[in-house]
């Protein structure tokens, strides 16, 4: 019985990670800019584009269906990522060409924590997914399940546990907490506080989802065309001519 759900479950797998038509990749970051404004223990955000993301899209109501975390290495081992057919893996920069990505960057994270950190997802390196647990995955199969909105980013966390952890925003959320460094704590009253005052209260890193980077207060969002110095005026439209001049506010027709 093992062998025949552990089949299933691959085959499942595949079938999620096929591309879908229709991609739309509005703001592409070239490879070479992306990897000069990275930085070690940075969060590598992703628009998939394949058929679970489009699942994962719907169900956390946000732009970014992936997390990959960017160790930096110079022998091209750039990024670990959990993937539902590899388990957790090295990735490369180059496999994101195509798609959509935001970084985000931890503010203040000193380095003995960083360094703990990093080293807290190399050791995940090499875990891998209990396919058998196939119907955990076919939570995926619809693009848009009928779930009620609150009841969405649950349905994230259901079932076994290692098929949840496909989305690899589980495992840098555990990795952060490991170092007691917050993306999105609960705020929860002290009893014993007269004054009224709240204390953080960390949440199970299972239920965290990529967005909640992009949305924590204790993340950067770092967009390399700006990191890199931005300068609108140097930009070429098409149509105009190749050295003509911005115009400027009392030259403007009108």
């Amino acid at each position: 019985m093992n062998r025949v759900t552990d089949t299933l479950g691959r085959a499942l797998a595949r079938y999620l990670q096929k591309r879908t038509s229709g991609y739309l990749a509005y703001a592409v970051t070239p490879i070479p800019q992306l990897r000069s404004t990275l930085r070690p223990a940075d969060i590598l955000l992703v628009e998939g584009d394949t058929r679970i993301s489009a699942a994962i899209k719907y169900l956390t109501t946000s732009t970014w269906s992936h997390a990959a975390f960017f160790l930096g290495d110079p022998d091209g081992r750039v990024l670990v990522e959990a993937d539902i057919q590899h388990g957790v893996r090295y990735a490369g920069l180059e496999d994101y060409a195509h798609l959509n990505t935001r970084i985000c960057r931890p503010v203040g994270l000193n380095d003995a924590d960083r360094h703990r950190v990093i080293a807290f997802m190399r050791a995940a390196v090499g875990k891998t997914y209990d396919l058998k647990n196939f119907l955990d995955l076919a939570r995926y199969l619809l693009p848009q399940p009928p779930v009620p909105h609150r009841w969405r980013r649950r349905m994230l966390a259901l079932g076994s546990g290692d098929p949840t952890r496909a989305i690899c925003s589980t495992l840098i959320a555990e990795a952060f907490q490991h170092v007691n460094y917050p993306i999105l704590p609960e705020l929860v009253p002290d009893p014993n506080d007269p004054a009224g005052r709240e204390f953080l209260h960390i949440r199970d890193h299972s239920l965290f989802v990529p967005r909640d980077f992009d949305l924590s207060p204790y993340f950067a969002v770092v967009k390399p065309a700006i990191a890199e110095g931005f300068d609108y005026r140097a930009l070429r439209w098409d149509g105009a001519p190749p050295d003509t001049p911005p115009l400027s506010p009392l030259s403007r027709p009108g």
